[in-house]
């Protein structure tokens, strides 16, 4: 019997923890990847303690942090020369990638400050202009499978705004609308919406320790018709790379004798240009706060269908596009392949395959055979929405129209038993975050990942092309492929999920390699991701590159403009000020596969 690790923390210890309802959930996760895992905690550091940024002298460096200590107390910075851990979802590190690709210690920050206030961010971004040291703000780090916590520049010091800017401002139940700080969790507002007994939804991600403002402006998705999160935030406030302070649409309009405006959380834009969307996926401000709808309460009713054929693929997607550009689909659903039903259980892939390599279709068939999806190659996860008569009237239009596939079944969660993956779906499109999606990180020893995230038309041609590059490379490299399709009326989300060993050296350059390959053959087919991992960010924003680059050029003109110095989060989503541009700091090769077992990205000229 495995051990049990320590618990988890919850939300009345830390802000960053579960609910107690989830705390026994959380424990159970924790000691089954604790369970799988065979590396050490931390291994000791081999580089000067702590890293330092760019063209910055230890002194230099040592009397920065005094003066920075003095504005916000000795307590609130902290430098990073301790043992790095990589820790797990709940506890996870901010000083480094807990699913680190390059070695551990190379996209480290030198230290970690922790601002009070939007005052204090002010305070830390114009001492960083002062000093020329690049500051690199996150909300709570959670941004995993993309990065967490790494600062793209070495040495950067990482500016935590959830460990005390992590206040819910205001909850409007009449408006139907928040505003909250950097810190607030999935968990944490949907928690305090309960405690208030108020009729509103949040919507969450697959996860819900992540922050909503954080996972807002890196576009994510979530489930329920308000699944696009950036498309339903109203209102920001943004500290800018100077340390002036901004606030978007209706908040730049004062209310009544200095109160907020009391349209700021209704209308999203203002008058003038729509600025907000210029601090999503990029580095011209930080965010301190940020203004959401919520979505009433409704009924709902969430429902699986599975397809025999891998070759069914095509008309599945053919079938959703009406369905959902006629909004009779409710959310935003998901198709996956049938091995994510084998992955979501939480077993390790030793359990279902001992050979070496990919699992092969007939051992993946073989055993879903066995289980309540039964023998199928596709599943897909929907939810709709509304009163009784109207949900009936939508579910019988889409059982009539996935009864064209042939062999397709048709199953509620009351027709399934309750630890199957339905009811986690279930929960996550009625708004209500859990932990289930920790349970596939399970698959492999000392487990972490990378998504690949393109997008594609909701067209069968299109998704064809996109999927069968991904059998291609993933077959070459030697992954499973774990591919999630958030489908939408005229795009989709196709999300592939790679899996691989932190501690091996060979399957960290395999997964960079296939990374690599698959957004180049994917943009020379048209298809560019909407979100990627920070090492690969330069990469990604070289293939939009219409016009001789002309989206790039627009980025760096607003870049320089408003951050001179380019102290803030330089070489964030491909954006690089002109301090660093063009002096080898752009991965756009193998740099990252060249970088494991000992090398380094860190340009060896001078800015």
């Amino acid at each position: 019997m495995t051990k049990s690790t320590t618990p988890p923390p919850t939300l009345q210890q830390k802000y960053s923890g579960v609910p107690e309802r989830l705390a026994s959930i959380a424990q159970e996760a924790k000691d089954r990847l604790y369970s799988n895992k065979t590396a050490p905690e931390s291994v000791p550091r081999q580089r000067e303690l702590p890293r330092l940024p760019p063209n910055i002298t230890r002194e230099a460096f040592n009397g920065a942090i005094s003066v920075l200590r003095q504005k916000l107390g000795s307590g609130n910075v902290v430098l990073n020369d301790k043992p790095l851990v990589d820790g797990w979802y709940i506890e996870h590190p901010n000083t480094h990638d807990a699913f680190h690709v390059v070695d551990q210690e190379e996209l480290v920050c030198s230290a970690i400050v922790y601002p009070g206030s939007t005052t204090e961010v002010q305070s830390v971004v114009k001492w960083a202009n002062k000093y020329s040291i690049p500051v690199y703000p996150i909300s709570m780090g959670r941004n995993v499978g993309y990065g967490g916590s790494a600062p793209r520049v070495p040495g950067s010091v990482v500016i935590d705004l959830g460990r005390r800017m992590n206040k819910i401002l205001k909850i409007d139940a009449e408006n139907a609308s928040c505003v909250v700080e950097p810190g607030v969790s999935y968990f944490a507002l949907y928690e305090e919406i309960q405690r208030r007994k108020l009729p509103l939804w949040i919507d969450t991600p697959d996860l819900g320790g992540g922050s909503v403002l954080g996972n807002a402006i890196d576009r994510g998705v979530g489930y329920t018709p308000m699944g696009d999160h950036f498309a339903n935030h109203c209102g920001m406030e943004i500290v800018l790379p100077n340390g002036g302070l901004l606030r978007t649409g209706m908040g730049a309009l004062p209310g009544k004798d200095g109160t907020d405006n009391p349209t700021w959380q209704s209308f999203q834009p203002a008058y003038g240009p729509y600025s907000d969307g210029i601090f999503s996926q990029s580095n011209f401000g930080i965010v301190c706060q940020m203004g959401f709808w919520l979505m009433p309460e409704t009924g709902h009713q969430s429902y699986m269908v599975t397809f025999p054929n891998e070759e069914d693929f095509p008309s599945i997607v053919e079938i959703i596009r009406p369905l959902a550009q006629k909004r009779i689909l409710g959310n935003i659903p998901q198709l996956r392949h049938v091995v994510q039903e084998l992955n979501v259980t939480g077993l390790p892939k030793s359990h279902w395959y001992s050979g070496s390599g990919p699992i092969p279709r007939e051992v993946v068939r073989r055993h879903a055979s066995k289980m309540d999806c039964g023998n199928c190659s596709w599943v897909f996860y929907g939810t709709q929405y509304g009163d009784d008569a109207s949900i009936k009237t939508q579910m019988n239009i889409i059982k009539d129209s996935f009864s064209k596939i042939e062999g397709s079944k048709f199953f509620l969660p009351s027709d399934l038993p309750s630890e199957h993956y339905i009811h986690s779906r279930a929960l996550v499109c009625s708004g209500v975050p859990v932990l289930r999606e920790l349970d596939w990180l399970n698959w492999k020893p000392n487990a972490a990942h990378l998504f690949f995230s393109p997008i594609t038309p909701t067209r069968a041609e299109d998704a064809k092309i996109v999927h069968e590059i991904n059998v291609r490379l993933h077959q070459k490299y030697a992954f499973d492929l774990f591919p999630t399709l958030c489908v939408a009326g005229r795009e989709m989300h196709y999300i592939a999920n790679i899996i691989y060993d932190r501690s091996s050296d060979d399957e960290k350059k395999r997964a960079a390699g296939l990374m690599r390959e698959l957004i180049a053959a994917s943009a020379k087919e048209g298809y560019g991701e909407y979100r990627t991992h920070v090492l690969f960010a330069d990469q990604v924003a070289g293939t939009y590159n219409w016009n001789n680059s002309a989206l790039m050029r627009f980025n760096e003109t607003i870049k320089d403009a408003l951050d001179p110095n380019g102290i803030l989060a330089p070489g964030r989503n491909g954006i690089w000020p002109k301090k660093y541009r063009g002096k080898g700091w752009e991965i756009t090769g193998t740099e990252v596969g060249n970088a494991i077992g000992g090398g380094s990205i860190t340009p060896k000229s001078k800015l």
